[in-house]
């Protein structure tokens, strides 16, 4: 995500109303996780982004397809190489079955190494005879249902920088390691494809693909030499929700010359792909009526207009499930 406006900071959210945001019991120890995520290094770079946000401008254009899979909430208790490895393995299949029916390249968006937040509609839930705080993710606070566990750490926003960066690691160790070889297609559906019809179509569509293979292989094609069946690209995204989070991973090369190599100015590190979800009717304080029981109110969208100009970001970079219908941005950007 990248801003251009030379007065906006990573710090200008606050000038502004926030719903959903946690209120931290210790301001001296969420200023020192703040600070010790602006010292972190960043979980992705800006040239990653860029080839995303390119590789969407395709899928905008018909020439490739947009496959995006993960999980409503992460859990810090479910951080393992088994997890990491079987959601990977789930992209691919999807992706494989995706390119060999539709005959066209698949952008990989993975909701995944820091979708750790959740919205809330209620603020509170009972146990009970007990009313507690709602769980608002790991990031914020513990799940357990009681009262003391859901007190809001700023600590685990660190613990979420660390899960979030261990994920990372693990995906790129998979994606350029050898897992995600298209030749070794029939391995990711191993363990179901005796028992399940789905499981079956899959192996004959896998069977397919490796046909295909070797006929290029016999007209003397070097396989071997073609990165793209060895190695995959797959992007993060997270809702960018809670936003002492996102301020503290928010890269300002205009006053930082320690980030002078990334371009724009000033980047969003903490993913390549900010998913801003105004369908909730939360985080900002934008007004919603009518956009979901009036469609001729679609093409209108005067409030997302005022938003995305405050927000000042680069339209191209964003992903805005509105749930319900389309809308329409007249300053030249395209339609969502």
């Amino acid at each position: 995500m990248t801003v251009t406006s030379s007065t906006w900071t990573p710090s200008s959210w606050r000038e502004f109303p926030a719903l959903q945001q946690p209120e931290w019991p210790d301001a001296a120890a969420a200023a020192a996780a703040l600070e010790r995520l602006k010292g972190s290094p960043p979980l992705v770079f800006a040239g990653e982004a860029r080839d995303l946000r390119d590789n969407l401008a395709k899928a905008i254009e018909g020439r490739a397809f947009l496959l995006q899979a993960g999980d409503c909430v992460e859990s810090f208790n479910e951080l393992s190489t088994m997890r990491i490895r079987e959601k990977l393995k789930i992209m691919l299949q999807m992706s494989a079955v995706l390119t060999y029916g539709a005959t066209l390249p698949v952008v990989k968006l993975g909701r995944i190494a820091g979708q750790f937040t959740k919205p809330r509609s209620e603020a509170f839930e009972r146990v009970g005879d007990e009313e507690i705080p709602s769980f608002r993710g790991h990031m914020v606070h513990d799940d357990a249902r009681t009262a003391e566990a859901r007190i809001p750490d700023p600590q685990r926003m660190v613990e979420g920088y660390n899960q979030s960066a261990a994920t990372l690691n693990l995906l790129r160790a998979f994606t350029k390691g050898g897992y995600a070889d298209l030749t070794q297609v029939h391995l990711w559906n191993k363990d179901f494809v005796a028992s399940s019809p789905e499981g079956q179509r899959y192996d004959q569509l896998a069977g397919d693909i490796e046909r295909a293979l070797a006929f290029m292989a016999a007209c003397g094609i070097d396989l071997t030499a073609e990165r793209r069946l060895h190695e995959v690209d797959v992007y993060t995204s997270h809702e960018g929700l809670l936003l002492d989070y996102e301020e503290g991973l928010t890269l300002d090369r205009v006053r930082d010359d320690s980030t002078s190599f990334l371009i724009p100015p000033i980047w969003d590190s903490s993913d390549h792909h900010k998913l801003l979800e105004l369908c909730y009717e939360i985080v900002f304080e934008v007004e919603l009526t009518g956009w979901h029981t009036d469609p001729a109110l679609w093409p209108q969208q005067r409030d997302l207009k005022m938003f995305l100009k405050w927000f000042e970001v680069e339209f191209h970079s964003l992903v805005i499930d509105l749930c319900d219908g389309p809308i329409e941005v007249d300053d030249g950007s395209p339609s969502v």
